[in-house]
């Protein structure tokens, strides 16, 4: 049941990842065509988000210590997540929001089978299996299928 209620919310993510993509790309085109100001009101979203989250939940806040020993790999979430709001701000409108998804579903599958399979970022190996190759491929496929069908 747990693992169901993951995959849903999991899915749910995936339609906000649409919807903002979607969203950004209309928000440049009211700002003058300029999609860095799109994604720059829209990180600022993010940023009030969050911050009204931990004003009503009171984490912990972590020492200073663990900051300090977090790998460096862990402070690129938030330049990633910048890259790629600007480019759903950048891209939904030239490729449609279908293909701006199926490709950004595509590269994050790709991205992930090498995550796992070589253990990378503190993730437990989960090696390449000939399933796990077809069903990226299947992907890929309906990627080519969004855009040429």
């Amino acid at each position: 049941m747990q693992n169901t209620i993951f995959a849903l919310l999991a899915v749910g993510a995936g339609a906000c990842i649409a919807l903002q993509a979607s969203a950004n790309g209309k928000f440049r085109q009211n700002l003058g065509d300029n999609p860095l100001f799109a994604a720059a009101f829209s990180i600022c979203g993010t940023i009030v988000t969050a911050l009204v989250a931990m004003l009503i939940l009171r984490p912990p806040v972590p020492s200073m210590a663990v900051l300090r020993d977090t790998p460096w790999w862990n402070w690129i979430g938030g330049p990633l997540g910048a890259l790629i709001v600007l480019a759903g701000a950048s891209l939904t409108r030239e490729l449609g929001a279908a293909l701006f998804i199926a490709l950004v579903v595509g590269g994050q599958l790709l991205c992930s089978l090498a995550l796992d399979h070589f253990a990378l970022m503190g993730l437990e190996a989960q090696p390449l299996t000939p399933g796990r190759a077809l069903g990226a491929a299947l992907v890929v496929a309906g990627v080519l299928c969004v855009k040429y069908l």
